[in-house]
Formats: structure tokens, sequence, C-alpha cells
């Protein structure tokens, strides 16, 4: 009987976030309301506050579950694979995984979200860049140094360097999203970026 409670109650947390999530993201921070986010998960507001005691601890839950996402990033950044012959075509499958993950609709939306609360949430939005786009630098910051020892590349500041590789994928479609408030971008047009961002990288770096 425990466990089914406990796995009620799990399942009722889950919902709560999700439809959170979604009223966050359709009327922003201020716009939304416990009592909005209980009719979406179909539970009572009192449920609501059972698992979190206030709106802001439920938005600083649903912000910092999201740097989970990067996760698949930092392990494909830290694989890449010595191999002069292949590094054109490793660092353009990472250029497009990482443009990828970063473009997802979601993504963009809670990115909007957070920019736009930042002056009322600083330290959450800090959280949410460290522990989410910071680790990717960090550690692709790191595979350009093992790159450089082992001769494929060129780079004294490797972290430079990786903020200059995720620029030149991510400078057009997000900002165009931020402004638009919405992806502007095909498929096409990402794989253009990734293109022309990975030759421009080298030409620098190689």
């Amino acid at each position: 009987m425990e466990a089914n409670e406990q796995g009620r109650s799990a399942r009722k947390r889950q919902a709560i976030m999700e439809a959170a999530t979604r009223a966050f993201m359709d009327k922003g921070y201020s716009g939304t309301s416990m009592d909005d986010i209980a009719k979406l998960a179909a539970v009572s507001k009192q449920t609501v506050y059972k698992h979190f005691s206030d709106k802001e601890k439920l938005f600083a839950e649903i912000v910092l579950a999201t740097t989970d996402r990067v996760d698949g990033v930092i392990d494909l950044v830290a694989d890449i694979p010595s191999d002069a012959d292949a590094l054109d075509e490793n660092l353009t499958r990472l250029a497009r995984e990482f443009l990828t993950t970063l473009t997802q609709p979601q993504v963009l939306q809670l990115r909007r979200l957070i920019i736009a609360n930042a002056d009322a949430f600083p330290e959450l939005g800090a959280a949410w860049y460290e522990q989410g786009f910071e680790r990717v630098l960090a550690t692709l910051a790191a595979t350009f140094q093992r790159l450089a020892e082992d001769g494929l590349l060129r780079i004294d500041e490797p972290l430079l360097a990786a903020n200059h590789f995720s620029g030149l994928l991510m400078w057009i479609p997000v900002n165009k999203a931020m402004f638009h408030g919405g992806p502007r971008h095909t498929q096409a047009e990402l794989d253009h970026y990734v293109t022309a961002g990975v030759r421009a990288f080298l030409a620098a770096y190689r």
C-alpha cells in the first residue's frame, strides 16, 4: 500500500511539473497562478502546495530540471577522438547535435522565460546557465585543449575557442528566436549554419 501511495504521489508531482511548465511557457511567470497549474494538472490546489510550497520554488525546480538535457551533448563533446583525418566530420557531427539540442522550441521558450525573469530571480538564471550551457562550454574547452595537445588544433585559449565555436553556430537562429518569440529557422538553415560554422572555426583554429 505504501509503495502504491508513493507511486501516486510521484505521478501527481510529475503532472504538476508538466502542467506548470506549459502554464509558464504560455502565460509567463507573473501571468501564471497556482490555480492555473492545479487545473491543468487535474489536481487540487492543496495538492500543488503539498508538493511545492510556493510558485517560486515550483518555477525553480522546473528550470533546473531542464539542465539534465545537456548531459547527452556533454558526453558527445567529451568523446571527440583525436583523428586528424576525421576532424571535419567529427566536429560537424558535434555541431549538428549541439545546435539541434539548443534550438528545440521548448529550450528556446525556456531561455526566453528565464531571461524575462532574470531581474526577479538572478540566482536562478545564473544557476541555469552554470549547470547547463557553462558545463557544455567547459567540456568543449577541455576537448579542444586535448585536440590541440595532439596537434589537431592550434589554440591558446580553449574556453574562448569554445565560445567562438558555439557562437558561430547559435548566433543567428537563437537571436532570431529570442526576438521573434519562437524558432524562425528550417532544418536546411540549421544544416547550413553547422557547415559554415565548422568551416569558419577550422579556418581560424586548425
